[in-house]
């Protein structure tokens, strides 16, 4: 912490806004076990990483219908019905994100994030517009926690790592920061944040 804070990188998901398939998918299978199964072995966690990666929805959905074609409906549902996963926005974190930016600090947004459907999250909460710049893992091939995403998000918006201070729900996202020369801190909720933020000077 020698180093006085110059830049501020804000994750996206589980820090702005909210995201859970479960929010569409309760009414899609209604069932409790059988919609366990569908995202453990059907639509996965790392299914949908490869979105964030950059492959298209298209592929992504043929790849499991080939493999599930009795699911076929289901498959296609989570992209229709992604705008229902990202249902509110966490407007604590949002409020100290702005009030950074209205300050005249030097905010930016690293995320895993498709391609396509970040650009409906900006069009659904146009807050995502507010900082200078973002990286979308889908638009550049990367996803966090590999240390090229942070690499590629610092020589972008020309950031000094060791003046950098990032901001992420998943500790391995963390660390990946770490790895990268970044200061970093784990969102766990608003309260903490606030801590974080001032022990590093921002706030």
């Amino acid at each position: 912490m020698t180093t006085t804070i110059r830049h501020i990188v804000f994750d996206i998901g589980k820090v702005l806004i909210h995201y859970d398939p479960d929010i569409p998918y309760s009414r899609i299978i209604p069932d409790a076990e059988e919609r366990q199964w569908f995202f453990k072995n059907v639509c996965t966690h790392d299914w949908n990483l490869e979105q964030d990666r950059g492959r298209t929805w298209q592929d992504a959905e043929a790849l499991l219908i080939a493999e599930f074609p009795d699911k076929t409906d289901q498959i296609r549902a989570f992209r229709q019905n992604w705008h229902e996963m990202v249902s509110h926005s966490y407007d604590d974190s949002v409020a100290i994100m702005l009030g950074l930016i209205e300050e005249g600090r030097d905010v930016t947004m690293l995320t895993n994030f498709a391609s396509d459907t970040f650009r409906q999250a900006q069009e659904m909460y146009p807050f995502l517009k507010a900082p200078r710049g973002v990286t979308v893992s889908g638009d550049v091939g990367l996803i966090k926690p590999d240390v090229a995403i942070y690499e590629t998000h610092h020589k972008a918006f020309d950031l000094e790592p060791a003046a950098t201070l990032f901001i992420d729900d998943s500790y391995p996202n963390v660390e990946g920061a770490r790895e990268a020369g970044w200061n970093a801190v784990h969102f766990t909720g608003i309260e903490k944040l606030r801590k974080d933020l001032k022990a590093y000077g921002v706030l």
